[in-house]
């Protein structure tokens, strides 16, 4: 194969359609644009949206609802979920390879919700008040 037997598929590209080239060729004249009106200018049209004056839709519905763009990029992890890992050191790349945060986070908060058997240090995570005093119950500590 060489670059000049490269052809395309066939049928893959269409002749434009040259309007306004006489009655003959079926669409003489007025270009299949029908009679004057703003459509039939050149440039002519509404913009997107338009309802002919009448408050168009995207106006007339409330606006609602916020994404938060640091939310991407934050977790949350139950205490009892620790447990589960065999360290007794806690980090975030420890969570990520343990699959309990997605890869893409980078704030991870310590959240109370069940309870902590034994003891682990936290470091470099956030924590609530609840989940502080939960992993210090059990005889771990919260380091920043």
């Amino acid at each position: 194969m060489r670059f000049n037997d490269l052809h395309p598929a066939p049928g893959s590209k269409r002749k434009a359609k040259r309007v306004g080239r006489g009655a003959a060729s079926g669409d003489g004249k007025t270009g299949g644009r029908g009679h004057k009106g703003q459509k039939s200018r050149a440039g002519g049209g509404s913009a997107r949206g338009f309802e002919g004056g009448q408050m168009p839709l995207h106006r007339r519905l409330p606006k609602f609802g916020f994404i938060s763009r640091k939310g991407r990029f934050s977790a949350e992890v139950r205490v009892d979920k620790l447990a589960l890992l065999n360290e007794d050191t806690v980090d975030l790349e420890m969570l990520k390879a343990a699959k309990l945060v997605a890869r893409r986070a980078r704030r991870v908060k310590i959240i109370a919700g069940g309870k902590l058997e034994r003891a682990v240090v936290v470091k470099d995570l956030y924590a609530t008040r609840g989940a502080r005093a939960a992993i210090e119950a059990a005889g771990g500590r919260v380091e920043s």
